[in-house]
């Protein structure tokens, strides 16, 4: 390597460096003989190294918003088992794009327990984090607890404007246990500040037919529901849970596959 090479690539570490670029420099380096070799011109050689450094860069913004999330257990759409629920293969590929998350519509996944809503959820939020959307992800307990506290301390709507920002919320479990009328009230507010706005994930055991009871309020439900599904894909999961597969056991009591609209 001559010397004007070598004092080329110093100048480079160095301009690295100040923008905060560093992989810029191994880049730079590893790609100049290639570069040569192949008579690359010299707009193609820049593109290259800062191709390395963008890709670098979203990965490692990627693992942030992933760890930034709070997913229970990281699970991916490429881990899922799609041959347990065949019928919503097509719609998730479409929903991994991340499009719904441009056009602010949501994304509800109802079914019996152990058929994967949990998994999908936390994996179109690993996929939306992916695409650089910052992701937050909780039980609707969980979130319940959240927004009382901010109630409490007077920055509910502080804490709603914050979330807003946050291009995609995850509320899981929706229905496994009852709302006090106060805690539904500040649920229907998180789904209503977030209606046109930003999108939600929300997964549930029961259709929207058995929500009334969960919020203890039918009118609150029919609302909370209405904001929820005016720009949505429900997509409904059926069949035995995965837990219980080669134990003996072919339902859990009291779970059966519903339409979302009974």
């Amino acid at each position: 390597m001559g010397t004007k090479t070598t004092d080329a690539l110093k100048q480079v570490h160095y301009l690295a460096a100040a923008l905060k670029a560093p992989r810029i420099t191994e880049a730079a380096s590893r790609l100049a003989d290639q570069a040569r070799d192949a008579g690359w011109t010299h707009e193609d050689y820049l593109a290259a190294v800062l191709e390395r450094e963008v890709s670098a860069r979203n990965a490692s913004g990627a693992r942030l918003r992933i760890r930034a999330a709070g997913f229970g257990a990281l699970k991916t759409l490429e881990d899922f088992d799609f041959d347990t629920q065949p019928a919503i293969r097509q719609q998730i590929g479409a929903l991994a794009s991340g499009g719904f998350l441009t056009e602010a519509r949501n994304v509800v996944l109802l079914g019996p327990p152990g058929t994967g809503k949990t998994h999908l959820a936390t994996g179109l939020g690993v996929a939306a984090a992916r695409h650089g959307h910052r992701v937050l992800f909780a039980t609707a307990t969980d979130w319940v607890t959240r927004l009382t506290d901010a109630h409490r301390s007077g920055r509910l709507p502080q804490e709603l404007a914050r979330l807003r920002r946050y291009g995609l919320i995850i509320v899981d479990e929706v229905g496994y246990l009852p709302f006090e009328q106060d805690a539904a009230n500040l649920f229907f507010q998180l789904v209503s500040s977030r209606y046109e706005h930003a999108s939600l994930v929300l997964t549930s055991n029961l259709p929207f037919s058995g929500w009334g009871n969960v919020f203890g309020d039918q009118a609150v439900a029919a609302a909370m529901i209405d904001r929820i599904v005016h720009h949505a894909d429900v997509l409904t999961l059926k069949g035995a849970s995965y837990r219980l597969r080669g134990r003996g056991i072919d339902s859990l009591p009291s779970i059966r596959t519903r339409d979302p609209a009974d």
